[in-house]
């Protein structure tokens, strides 16, 4: 195995002591919201967006204002996007079921997928309007029947920006709040005087309001962690350095810590890439952004084999993974962790992002290996009930239960089970002691 790293990025230390930093600052700043609500919240909101308004919340008149804004084209363009998240949104839903079997004569299971009852979706905005984050949190959350949604946007250049408020206002959003950041999470996760918590927290955000979530975990549930964008290219010679260096750098520009890794076994196409990136960051508009991540997170791997392209894409679990070889889909088949795949140089990771219908929230910082990004089954809960129907089968079960309780020692639990013995199946057990074996098939 030869692995050779043409490019590096910041070490796993270096890292470590940012993700520290940003723990503390978070952990304080949760402390005051919880303590002093409302105000924490408009203090925060003053010195990281300059922006205080008379009500965070929008009325109905202000949203309808901001929607007139928008051309007939743009609320056309954004009602398309949202149409292929919420068909495929539905596709979904409609392959969770629920069910009911009988197991044994008379025992009855099942289970019901029950929508959670409230979620607060954050939309990012500050430096990029994010419309299409709108989408798929709001949308999916519509389409699974949340009763509760409510959705947090900070200002974009000191004000509600129209676009985003027209896509969480389409999706189905219940109360629309501009508020960003830690202040925007802690709020809708603790509560203040004017915002009831919620259930569950979804959503993009940066290092700030991914490690907010996750301090949140617990008492209220989260979608998963999803911090700064993070994108992979998979390639060989089949394509080309414009669009690996393009691809790259579509991500990058997302915000000053966004990993983006070229993986290949091309010699010839790692350092064609490593030559057009700088090109295009000669080029780029927003190259101030793309740089710094490109210069801090960026990384070209050179590998021998397929096999070890593979083993490093799943080491790294990247948040979105570009496929671009002579064998797209054996990577499909053989990728075990990331986010989400983009096959073949047609498809691109910004499909994904605002208009494919896929849902972009996807798993970074190796959460790939252990969940798979939003979508609606995360704002359904699937809980179990069961029912026994017979005094036979009350007896049955009875008597392997009571026998199984003092197995492990638990004289009460057994008694539970012992007193259907006694009253539906006319069998005298003394307290406490185990019912007779009877085989189940008799």
């Amino acid at each position: 195995m030869a692995i050779e790293y043409l490019k590096r990025g910041k070490s796993d230390a270096d890292r470590a002591e940012d993700d520290a930093k940003t723990r503390a600052v978070v952990e304080a700043t949760l402390k005051d919201i919880e303590t002093r609500g409302d105000a924490a919240v408009r203090e925060l909101s003053e010195k990281f967006d300059n922006y205080s308004p008379a009500s965070f919340r929008l009325s109905q008149q202000e949203i309808d204002d901001l929607i007139a804004q928008l051309s007939d084209r743009e609320l056309a363009d954004i009602k398309f996007a949202q149409e292929q998240v919420m068909n495929f949104a539905r596709a979904q839903r409609a392959s969770m079921t629920d069910i009911e079997v009988e197991t044994l004569p008379g025992v009855i299971l099942g289970h019901k997928n029950i929508p959670v009852q409230s979620v607060g979706c954050y939309v990012p905005g500050g430096k990029f309007p994010m419309v299409a984050s709108a989408h798929m949190s709001v949308a999916t959350a519509s389409v699974a029947g949340v009763p509760r949604i409510i959705a947090c946007t900070p200002p974009f250049q000191g004000k509600p920006n129209p676009a985003v408020i027209a896509a969480m206002h389409l999706g189905g959003a219940h109360e629309i709040y501009v508020m960003g950041g830690i202040q925007a999470i802690g709020a809708m996760a603790l509560g203040t005087e004017t915002i009831d918590p919620v259930h569950m927290l979804v959503g993009p955000g940066n290092a700030f309001v991914a490690e907010a979530k996750r301090q949140l975990f617990g008492r209220v549930g989260i979608d998963l962690f999803a911090g700064p964008t993070e994108t992979m290219v998979i390639a060989d010679e089949t394509v080309d350095a414009e669009i690996c260096a393009t691809d790259l750098l579509g991500q990058a520009e997302h915000g000053y810590n966004s990993p983006a890794v070229l993986v290949t076994n091309s010699r010839k196409l790692a350092e064609e890439t490593l030559s057009e990136i700088d090109r295009l960051l000669g080029i780029l508009p927003t190259a101030d952004t793309a740089r710094v991540s490109w210069e801090d997170y960026g990384e070209v791997i050179l590998c021998d084999s397929y096999d070890e392209m593979l083993q490093v894409a799943d080491e790294i679990a990247s948040e979105h993974v570009q496929v671009m070889t002579d064998r797209d889909d054996w990577f499909l088949e053989n990728m075990t962790c990331y986010g989400a795949l983009f096959l073949g140089p047609r498809t691109n990771v910004s499909n994904g992002d605002k208009v494919i219908g896929t849902n972009h929230t996807l798993p970074t910082k190796k959460a790939g290996r252990y969940t798979g990004g939003l979508w609606v089954g995360k704002f359904l809960k699937t809980h179990s009930y069961q029912k026994i129907l017979t005094d036979e089968a009350a007896t049955l079960i009875g008597e392997y239960g009571s026998r199984l309780c003092l197995l492990e020692g638990f004289v009460g639990h057994a008694e539970q089970c012992n007193v259907r013995v006694r009253r539906y199946g006319g069998i005298n057990v003394p307290y406490g002691a185990p019912a007779p074996y009877r085989d189940a098939a008799e």
